[in-house]
């Protein structure tokens, strides 16, 4: 449905929802444009340096590995501070009350809210498309009588949602519980994107990813590989793990590919904003990569559904060669700048 869209007392601009790729991404963009400093949100996730890779074995989601293709939840708007002069406030509650009456309030005086929230209670959402995670971002932008609008940024347009559905929302338990999470932008100190900072941070995600450890960055997709392929094909847990890694790559977030567009978005940009038009031809090669994670996660679909033999040491293999090609990229855009 279509919400009426409020225009806050202190932001400098009328509140304009905005579909985005990727939650975090799209509500802090959002937010920053609404506070008066026009962002896309390739720009917000670019500037912010959350492109990444992780292996974590030893942090389990239902007894499964993390495995994570950008930087933790809140990275993408704590990383946006200091390039763009960002003044944020961040609240956390113990009670449901007093989160839904600090909200209320400040719904009242005007302003736009940034929540983390769980997924699973959030009513708008279709049945099927509700799952027990806890770190998605969504903007409140008013409220009327028990229900609250939304601006989601993965709908097309504003939400509502009760009172009830969304105090479960924002305090439900678990991994990364929201705790009744909410931010706000008090302040933007610069007019404009600094082409300096955006270099600063392509060099930064550079060196993240091609970091001497064996869990983060491109050393952790080779080390992903290696788990694939010591797994026995005959065994019913293989066949979990790999659906395990599809579904992080592909449901979870924006996935291993659709990150991977974002930030060739974002290059693209830096391209014209820093006068570089290498940065141009990086982003086209980044497609390219992006498009081999796809290539990756429907092979490995094919074999879950018994539409091809399943053989993990295959799959290991388009790891591995997924591995090489990032290491290369990351090493040949760290040497043009």
């Amino acid at each position: 449905m279509n919400a009426a869209l409020p225009t806050s007392a202190k932001a400098s601009v009328a509140f304009q929802h905005r579909h985005a790729a990727h939650c975090e991404s799209g509500a802090i963009s959002t937010l920053v444009s609404h506070a008066g400093l026009p962002l896309s949100e390739a720009m917000a996730f670019g500037l912010s340096g959350a492109l990444a890779f992780a292996y974590l074995p030893f942090v389990k989601l239902q007894g499964l590995p993390l495995i994570a293709y950008r930087m933790p939840p809140r990275a993408i708007i704590r990383g946006l501070a200091k390039p763009l002069g960002l003044k944020l406030s961040f609240e956390t509650f113990r009670r449901p009350e007093a989160g839904q009456a600090r909200l209320d309030q400040l719904l009242d005086a005007g302003e736009v809210v940034g929540l983390q929230t769980s997924v699973f209670w959030l009513s708008y959402f279709p049945e099927d498309m509700r799952f027990h995670f806890n770190g998605h971002n969504l903007l409140v932008i008013g409220r009327e009588g028990d229900d609250y609008l939304i601006s989601d940024p993965v709908f097309e347009t504003p939400q509502r949602c009760s009172r009830a559905d969304l105090a479960r929302a924002r305090f439900a338990k678990g991994l990364l519980a929201p705790k009744g999470l909410l931010y706000r932008v008090l302040g933007v100190e610069r007019d404009g994107v600094d082409p300096q900072a955006v270099l600063a941070a392509i060099r930064r995600t550079a060196r993240a990813m091609l970091a001497p450890v064996p869990i983060v960055g491109v050393r952790a997709i080779g080390l992903l590989a290696k788990r694939i392929a010591a797994l026995d094909p005959q065994a019913p847990a293989s066949a979990a793990f790999v659906g395990h890694v599809v579904r992080m790559q592909e449901e979870i977030g924006t996935g291993g590919a659709g990150f991977r567009f974002l930030y060739a978005a974002f290059l693209q940009e830096a391209a014209e904003l820093c006068d570089k038009p290498l940065l141009a031809e990086f982003s086209a090669r980044l497609l390219t990569i992006g498009d081999h994670w796809r290539v990756f996660a429907l092979r490995a679909a094919r074999m879950l559904k018994g539409r091809e033999v399943f053989d993990p040491a295959a799959l290991a293999v388009l790891l591995r060669e997924q591995a090489e090609r990032e290491a290369a990229f990351f090493r040949d855009l760290r040497g043009a700048l």
